[in-house]
């Protein structure tokens, strides 16, 4: 049995060059990388929150739990300081944007609007009028001071509310980087 070729179909028996037909189903694409690797920091995490300046690669907002537990290590420190000195240590630390229990959970406040670290006034207006505030009328307004911070994305609890401040997380200290 033999078969024939056409002018453009030469088989390699009679001297004419073989020509390549692509197959018949297209090969998948190559699977696309993201432009750098590994992804940076800036990839990870929460989306940002309306009305929030955006933070510092690094640095997110400042967990609920961790939060929580900065409140129950603030009553443990005043204690085992016996309260003069956990004052010293927190004017000591406002200047930094942080106080005594943020600071050992790596946790400092930055001002709402800006995202720059607060400075020594704005831990003041927090730490001490917005405590009063919380404080007058006790359980009262520390139940809406936790209602807030529950319930709001920006996790901010009546002191941040007076003080304009939020509590971020900054595991790796960029923030003292960037001032």
């Amino acid at each position: 049995m033999t078969t024939t070729t056409g002018p453009d179909q030469a088989g390699p028996s009679d001297g004419g060059t073989t020509t390549w037909a692509p197959p018949p189903f297209p090969s998948p694409a190559p699977p696309s990388y993201p432009p750098s690797y590994p992804p940076g920091a800036a990839d990870y995490g929460p989306p940002p929150i309306p009305g929030l300046p955006p933070l510092p690669a690094g640095v997110v907002l400042a967990p609920r739990g961790r939060r929580v537990g900065a409140y129950f290590l603030s009553i443990l420190l005043v204690v085992v300081t016996l309260v003069i000195g956990f004052i010293i240590w927190g004017l000591i630390l406002w200047g930094r944007g942080t106080s005594p229990a943020l600071s050992v959970l790596k946790m400092r406040c930055v001002k709402a609007k800006t995202g720059e670290k607060a400075t020594f006034g704005t831990m003041a207006l927090r730490d001490v009028v917005g405590r009063i505030l919380e404080g007058i009328l006790g359980w009262i307004t520390e139940l809406v001071s936790l209602v807030l911070f529950l319930s709001r994305d920006d996790r901010r609890a009546l002191h941040d509310l007076v003080g304009g401040t939020i509590v971020v997380y900054d595991p790796e200290r960029r923030l003292d980087a960037t001032s």
